[in-house]
């Protein structure tokens, strides 16, 4: 199957990254290079570009597409939240922008080998990484009620949580589930009738909350965050993309305690004494939509939202 990713937001990421020639940029989640692509063109021959995915068939898609262009390219597979070691391990001391798109590309979306979609029977996985341990099935079949009601209710927001991840350990007592279908039938079986009628597919919430889990997406993105921002040059940009309210909150909460960081100082000193320094700027009080057109021709690109900060 052909990697294809339409690109959220293009313009606006690479307005936001105020891509400079001859500077060096981070694309942390490259993916089919679509916003690289972009990047690239706009950097010229001298600059440095460096793109980063666990997923290795986006690797093998972005390599070749960016094969054209003459700036200094590496590209790495790891999770982002290696960033800082991969920098290092290159020689690179500081960047200039970096861009991070969390949303699962349609190629995996739509490979049914992947096990990401409700859409498609296929096995249990939603590994972004294949090399990884911990897959759907794992996380299915031997989490206990009460972490699948916790992680179906805190990643997946589903008001019937305490009802699928009791009616998924009922099933599994009989035989393994296996299949995303058997998956979507027992979560179809949980909820009733009457709000299966609106907020989408049943198992929308649920198969975002185990996809969380496999890939510890919320705390990669809450750990690494800070370290990145502190990878940046003056004036460098650090652009993300986000599609759901967890991840929004997370990078939201980030930046402006990089804007303004809170006082580490015990509550007993009568005065501030940890003379904590602002990093930079939140450019983006409110997040960054995608205009109309966009979302009439990519209609997975509703939820996204874009939020920019800038390194003093």
């Amino acid at each position: 199957m052909e990697f294809k990713h339409k690109s959220v937001m293009y313009e606006e990421v690479l307005n936001g990254l105020n891509v400079r020639q001859g500077k060096t940029y981070v694309d942390g989640t490259l993916g089919g290079a679509g916003h690289a692509s972009g990047v690239l063109e706009l950097l010229g021959d001298n600059g440095t570009f460096v793109g980063i995915d666990q997923d290795a068939d986006a690797l093998k898609a972005s390599e070749e597409r960016l094969r054209e262009f003459k700036a200094e390219k590496h590209i790495v597979r790891s999770n982002y939240c290696n960033m800082t070691s991969v920098l290092k391990g290159l020689g690179i001391e500081g960047v200039d922008g970096i861009l991070l798109d969390l949303g699962v590309s349609s190629y995996q979306l739509d490979n049914p080998e992947r096990g990401f979609s409700y859409r498609f029977d296929a096995p249990l996985d939603m590994r972004m990484d294949d090399r990884s341990e911990l897959s759907a099935y794992e996380v299915v079949n031997g989490y206990s009620r009460s972490e699948l009601f916790h992680i179906i209710r805190d990643y997946g927001e589903d008001r019937f949580a305490q009802n699928i991840a009791t009616h998924i350990v009922k099933a599994r007592e009989e035989k393994p589930i296996e299949t995303t279908f058997e998956l979507v039938e027992i979560i179809d079986k949980s909820i009733p009738m009457k709000f299966k009628k609106t907020g989408g597919h049943p198992a929308k919430r649920t198969f975002q909350a185990i996809r969380i889990e496999v890939n510890q997406e919320l705390k990669v993105l809450e750990d690494s965050l800070s370290e990145m921002i502190d990878y940046l040059n003056p004036g460098g940009r650090f652009c993300i993309i986000t599609f759901h309210s967890l991840e929004d909150r997370i990078v939201k909460r980030a930046f402006k305690n990089a804007e303004n960081p809170p006082c580490t100082c015990p509550p007993d000193l009568p005065v501030c004494v940890c003379n904590r320094q602002s990093k930079g700027k939140v450019l983006t009080r409110k997040p960054i939509l995608p205009v109309e057109s966009e979302l009439n021709e990519n209609p997975r690109s509703k939820s996204a939202k874009l939020r920019i900060f800038e390194h003093i």
